[in-house]
């Protein structure tokens, strides 16, 4: 109640629960497909490959991959049609929701002209983006069929691309941007998208494979300790571009740091810095508590202890970071406008100054993740005595 008086009171409008929804779903469905693609081709693909894993263990793996797969194709087909929906709802002067999700209207919106002043007809990028996205679903879709899961490779990597493609070609725009700073707009909301759908996507899917731990044999703890290994650097790397993006995007839209608490739109990035920082916590745990141990049980060809830890322990953690990417994908389609225009304050731009601080806080940053790494292999070379 204390957000809708403050927006009611600051200008901030409040977006329909419709809004809200195919937003969230959106990204939802673009996290179960980038997010498990590039999991599935950087992280699951070489462990499932390599020489120790047990064709049993492989097996059962690649079954629920290409359920989890198939599953995420569903969902981002869902999830496209509504969106595209809700685009057209907001479309010029706007309609019901309800009009909108007719067949016929969508058909309509995709094929206009294009707008005076535009090098492309947005419907037609829509168009595009549609096309790629159902060729996207349809691969991944097709995994359903018990006969083609033989072809699980081809299709995952087939489907990847595409999946990217499907944001990528949404963020093309119908005019020729005003100035550098658009372009870095793009270019970073773009980098904020796909390194953040990618981190919860790949978390929850690592996480709902992991459920299948009773169906593995003594020796699968190899195996998923090497998913876990190549997975924290997909983590890494994702948090990394996350932070980065976002630095530019928080000084974009946020004037000061009291907007953060003066302003709903700064109240919710709050919110979202607060979940991600829960979700950057979570992952710390993982890597300088868990993987040390997983590691070192590794080495000592613990197949009791690795099973345990890989399976229960680091699973249990994960899914925590899944809540909370999830609260995340809630809090973003209520980041709507800026703190600086609620609170009057002038538009962010760009200069000299602000992109050497800029690089400054991105070398810091990625120093930082240097550290974490370095300080994740000494744990796990540590003693046994000393880990005592």
């Amino acid at each position: 109640m204390h957000l809708i008086h403050l927006a009611a009171d600051s200008g901030y409008t409040t977006p329909p629960l419709w809004r809200v929804l195919t937003k969230a779903g959106y990204f939802t469905g673009l996290s179960g497909a980038i997010g498990a693609t590039v999991t599935y081709a950087v992280s699951v693909r070489p462990a499932l490959r390599a020489p120790e894993s047990h064709s049993g263990d492989v097996e059962v793996m690649r079954r629920r991959t290409a359920g989890y797969l198939a599953w995420a194709g569903v969902a981002l087909l869902v999830a496209g049609y509504f969106q595209l929906a809700a685009r057209l709802a907001r479309a010029g002067k706007g309609m019901p929701f309800g009009d909108a999700l007719s067949p016929g209207r969508i058909w309509n919106f995709l094929l206009a002209p294009a707008g005076k002043g535009a090098w492309i007809a947005q419907g037609t990028i829509y168009l595009v983006q549609s096309v790629v996205l159902v060729l996207a679903a349809a691969a991944l879709i097709a995994l359903f069929v018990p006969r083609v899961r033989r072809h699980l490779n081809t299709l995952a990597l087939t489907a990847l691309p595409l999946s990217l493609a499907v944001t990528l070609i949404a963020a093309v725009p119908a005019t020729k941007p005003k100035d550098a700073d658009k372009v870095l707009d793009l270019v970073f909301s773009q980098t904020h998208i796909i390194s953040g759908v990618v981190w919860v996507g790949g978390l929850a899917f690592l996480a709902g494979l992991a459920t299948s731990r009773r169906r593995l044999g003594d020796s699968a703890g190899l195996l998923w300790a090497d998913i876990w290994r190549r997975f924290a650097l997909v983590a890494l790397v994702s948090v990394g571009a996350v932070l980065t993006s976002g630095l530019w995007l928080g000084w974009k839209h946020v004037g000061s740091i009291s907007q953060l608490w003066t302003t709903t739109y700064g109240l919710f990035v709050l919110v979202k810095i607060l979940l991600v920082l829960g979700m950057v916590t979570a992952g710390a745990v993982n890597q300088f508590w868990l993987m040390p141990r997983i590691v070192k049980a590794r080495s000592e060809d613990d197949t009791s202890s690795l099973l345990h830890l890989t399976l229960r322990h680091f699973p249990k953690v994960v899914w925590g970071e899944v809540v909370l990417g999830i609260a995340v994908l809630a809090v973003v389609p209520f980041l709507s406008g800026s703190a600086r225009s609620e609170a009057g304050s002038p538009p962010a731009v760009s200069d000299a100054s602000i992109f050497t601080v800029g690089a400054l806080l991105v070398l810091t940053l990625a120093a930082s993740l240097y550290v974490t790494v370095r300080t994740s292999d000494a744990l796990a070379r540590r003693t046994p005595s000393a880990a005592a």
